[in-house]
């Protein structure tokens, strides 16, 4: 089911539909955290999450015009605050004003183009409209900005398959006689189909924030870290991988490459396609010019079946002037007394 994209909200919301349902699903939206960077005051930071939290409430209760308000009061003081933008997007596509709500996130894509969510609520609204080679396009470039983005990777699919669709449509118009297309057409229609009358509405996973601007300078790079020492096994593999989870995010944290890019086993497959050598160099271009970074880790629960386990948890990364929260999963594998990352994913 193709889904389109939420809003800022403490707590997951569940997805809802924009429009009526076609013979395929549409978009789901995804629910935006509210994060603060940790460099602001608390004071500052408290106001900011309560105005969110406010506008967000609103906008779950169905009060457009008062959570719009609220929003363009807020934005009058902060024109550029990206968390209020988006939720001005949002309220602008729940209320209908489709052609205001294309402008929102397209100028968020301009001013922000690190951040895939825009991107995705872009997709949402053209594929609301039909124009889905544009809805590919802002897919593909919300998976460039985050290879592991797993919504975008699925609404991308079923936005291929709708273009397969018409596709398909077309050929039988030009030769009704191709016995061949018929039953491609009719495979396609189908599944989507029974997605759609099977699905139930799934609590939306936490996706990224948009940047919040730190109060104060950033601090001075900190001096290279040694090398990680992997985490002594203790015999309680739950234990094991929890240590395993938070030397990878202190390695991280400290820019310390060695200790994180070895918390990653050789047969780690990196997203979007990407060589492990193409991947560790975006990795380092991304991690070594920051002047700051902070990786916490929350809500860590693990699994552990044999020699594999997985990691759930709610990542909080801020850095010189980005604060992102996310859902991230680790799949890991025992290597001798140490546990290796084989895959992660964001958004779920």
């Amino acid at each position: 089911m193709i889904n389109p994209m939420q809003f800022p909200s403490a707590q997951p919301v569940k997805s809802r539909s924009l429009g009526t349902r076609r013979p395929f699903a549409p978009l789901r939206l995804m629910a935006m955290c509210v994060a603060v960077s940790a460099a602001l005051a608390a004071p500052l930071a408290q106001a900011q999450a309560d105005d969110y939290a406010e506008v967000n409430r609103l906008l779950r209760a169905g009060q457009f015009s008062e959570a719009m308000s609220k929003a363009d009061q807020y934005l009058a003081g902060k024109p550029r605050d990206p968390q209020m933008r988006f939720l001005k997007g949002v309220i602008q596509t729940e209320s209908g004003k489709q052609a205001d709500a294309v402008a929102t996130f397209q100028k968020l894509t301009e001013e922000f183009p690190e951040l895939p969510e825009p991107y995705n609520n872009l997709a949402v609204l053209y594929a609301g409209q039909s124009q889905f080679d544009k809805a590919r396009a802002a897919l593909e470039m919300a998976i460039r900005t985050n290879p592991s983005y797993a919504t975008a990777h699925e609404n991308l699919g079923d936005v291929y398959a709708k273009l397969a669709s018409q596709a398909y449509s077309k050929a039988l118009q030009l030769d009704a006689g191709n016995a061949g297309v018929a039953p491609k057409l009719s495979l396609i229609r189908n599944l989507f189909a029974a997605d759609a009358k099977g699905a139930k509405p799934a609590a939306a996973p936490a996706v990224s924030t948009p940047p919040v601007a730190a109060a104060k300078p950033a601090a001075s790079a900190p001096a290279a870290a040694p090398a990680a020492q992997a985490p002594a096994a203790t015999g309680n593999a739950e234990s094991d991988v929890e240590s395993a989870v938070a030397a990878w995010a202190k390695a991280w944290s400290s820019k310390n490459m060695s200790g994180y890019l070895g918390a990653y086993a050789g047969s780690f497959t990196p997203p979007g396609g990407q060589s492990r050598s193409e991947w560790e160099a975006d990795r380092k271009a991304r991690i070594m010019p920051r002047n700051r970074i902070d990786v916490d880790i929350s809500e860590l629960s693990v699994s552990v079946n044999g020699d594999r386990a997985s990691a759930k948890f709610r990542q909080a990364y801020s850095s010189d002037s980005l604060s992102v929260t996310s859902r991230k999963t680790l799949d890991l594998v025992r290597s001798g007394n140490r546990w290796l990352i084989v895959r992660e994913s964001t958004g779920s």
